[in-house]
């Protein structure tokens, strides 16, 4: 497993920027935007990791700017730790029979959500290619939040 990249929500891109960039010294390395789901990503990596970041795409801070105006109450505004694994099944796996919620399942052979026991949310991505499609990931439902 390997730690990628913390997401952050934002109400002010150019004051975050502004912030993380200009004041903290972080730089920015990519950027998508999504018009259909209305938001852009903006990843961001300090000065020593831009060797790292360019080859690997970690570690990083990610800020999720949606273009629609939000307020962000109770903590909202952080999104999510995210760590690729070797094998998504057998790491959801694990933390399923360790009493975890899987939140969002890897029906995908991708990407799935949990959250700590601090209500922490943690994307899991699947390393390389997605796995094939397989039960009972596949069928099974969210649940919750992520």
């Amino acid at each position: 497993m390997r730690y990628l990249h913390t997401m952050v929500r934002v109400k002010d891109l150019d004051a975050s920027l502004h912030f993380y960039c200009d004041l903290l010294g972080l730089q920015e390395v990519r950027r998508t935007e999504h018009e259909a789901g209305r938001f852009s990503l903006i990843f961001l990596a300090a000065p020593k990791n831009l060797e790292q970041s360019a080859a690997e795409r970690c570690p990083e801070l990610e800020l999720t700017f949606n273009w629609d105006a939000e307020d962000y109450p109770g903590g909202r505004n952080f999104g999510h730790l995210a760590y690729k694994v070797d094998d998504i099944y057998a790491a959801c796996q694990r933390l399923a029979d360790g009493g975890v919620t899987i939140n969002r399942p890897p029906r995908d052979g991708h990407m799935a959500f949990v959250r700590s026991p601090d209500g922490i949310s943690i994307e899991l991505l699947q390393e390389g290619e997605p796995l094939a499609p397989a039960e009972p990931w596949v069928s099974m439902p969210n649940t919750g939040v992520w």
